[in-house]
């Protein structure tokens, strides 16, 4: 059966995203501020991933992300002069006694995380299956936070990724993977760089509720 592709002929899939990671504001003068917009706009991008693998057991995983994103937008488009960074919007937020944005953000991060950590580790070990990486991954980064109730839905998804030939194959053709290999790596570091700045920030007391 023909491997239906998610990119553009001479390209890779991350040339085709609305937004990738790479592109989204970090102010470091301002303690490493995150544009809001551009930032919900990737990690909407990112979600395509799961369409890529495709299997309907990643539906409850992407779905989980995107309602995150939307209780973020929310909070920014009921706000925006207050929601320029995710930093602001989290703060201005708590100071109205509300979390539901703040709370948001922690789960998108947390799940953006378990998607970087599981495709950091598969690129790092060529041999590896996708379902043993995103197994790794997820004893790291959202098991400790799920229910014995989400654990299950979560077991499933990663006992339904594709093979590793497969999921690279609907990413870029066979002879741009050199590319691919390196703007999924440039994808991945400005990805994970915004997840620790967001994991610091949300760990501190200020960010609470």
């Amino acid at each position: 059966m023909a491997t239906s592709k998610a990119y553009p002929t001479g390209g890779t899939y991350f040339d085709a995203i609305k937004r990738n990671f790479k592109n989204v504001p970090v102010d470091a003068s301002k303690d490493n501020a995150i544009e809001t917009s551009a930032f919900l706009e990737a990690a909407e991008s990112l979600t395509g991933l799961f369409d890529v693998m495709g299997s309907v057991a990643f539906a409850p995983v992407k779905n989980d992300m995107v309602g995150n994103v939307k209780k973020v937008r929310d909070r920014q488009l009921a706000a925006p002069d207050q929601s320029e960074t995710l930093q602001a919007l989290c703060l201005n937020e708590l100071k109205v006694k509300k979390h539901t944005a703040t709370e948001g953000l922690l789960w998108l991060v947390r799940g953006l995380d378990f998607t970087a950590q599981s495709l950091r580790h598969n690129l790092s070990h060529p041999t590896e299956e996708l379902s043993t990486s995103f197994r790794h991954a997820y004893q790291n980064t959202l098991k400790p936070h799920h229910s014995f109730l989400v654990k299950p839905i979560f077991s499933a998804a990663m006992s339904a990724t594709p093979y590793r030939k497969d999921f690279y194959a609907k990413l870029a053709a066979e002879d741009n993977k050199e590319m691919l290999v390196r703007e999924m790596g440039e994808w991945l570091e400005a990805l994970e760089r915004q997840v620790g700045v967001l994991k610091e920030f949300l760990g501190r007391k200020e960010a609470k509720w």
